[in-house]
Parts: structure tokens; sequence; C-alpha cells
């Protein structure tokens, strides 16, 4: 099973053999409202942890994506381009936004556990 990290931006990223699935949260989905558009990164695209990783547009707001981790872009979710509702339908699953081929792992040490994350939101 895939190790689920959290970022205070609301990023998660699902760890799996060196390749981080990544998104927004369930929390972030929710706060945006009915999600309109989703600038997804180019493939190849080098990240740094915390870097802009892509943009994300909704009826209230847009909002940048941040990398939780430095890596390379190897996947994008390309039915976002044409059904960005997806995020509000399913944030944690099938609205991921890119896979990165990660090149540190131990930045997961700046990242959240779900038990963190889920503490982390009733402080907000």
């Amino acid at each position: 099973m895939a190790d689920i990290f959290y970022t205070k931006e609301h990023e998660w990223v699902k760890v799996t053999e060196g390749i981080g699935a990544v998104g927004i949260s369930e929390h972030a989905a929710h706060e945006l409202g009915d999600v309109t558009f989703v600038e997804l990164p180019k493939m190849g695209t080098v990240v740094k942890q915390f870097g802009i990783l892509a943009s994300i547009e909704s009826v209230k707001a847009a909002s940048d994506i941040y990398a939780p981790l430095s890596g390379k872009v190897v996947k994008v979710n390309e039915a976002l381009d044409t059904a960005p509702e997806i995020v509000n339908e399913s944030a944690e699953d099938a609205g991921w936004m890119a896979w990165i081929e990660i090149a540190d792992a131990s930045e997961l040490k700046n990242l959240m556990t779900k038990q963190q994350y889920d503490a982390f939101l009733k402080t907000l």
C-alpha cells in the first residue's frame, strides 16, 4: 500500500516505489468550491520541494499547487483537461494531478502523516 503524506498548503503525495502521485486534499477541494480549470505541469518538468507544480481555478479562487517533493514529472492526469470537476469528486484519488519521480526520499520528513494533517486541520 502507498504511504500518503500532506503539506500545510493542502497537497498530498502517495508514494509507491519511488514515484509520488500528487494532488490536493479533500479539505482543499471543499474550500475551493467547484473546480473549473487545472493547469497541469509539462512532462519532464523538474520541481523542487514546495516549488510551484501546477495551478487550479475554481468559482471562488485561483491557487498554485506546490510540489510536496522534489523530482521530475513523469505523468500528468490529462483527464483533468476536459473534466476538472474530478478534483471535487475524488480529490485524493482520481483527481491526482501529476506523478513525480522522487529525487530525494528524505524530504518526506518535511511532510505530515494523515494523522498529523487531520490534527493540523483542527487548528485552522
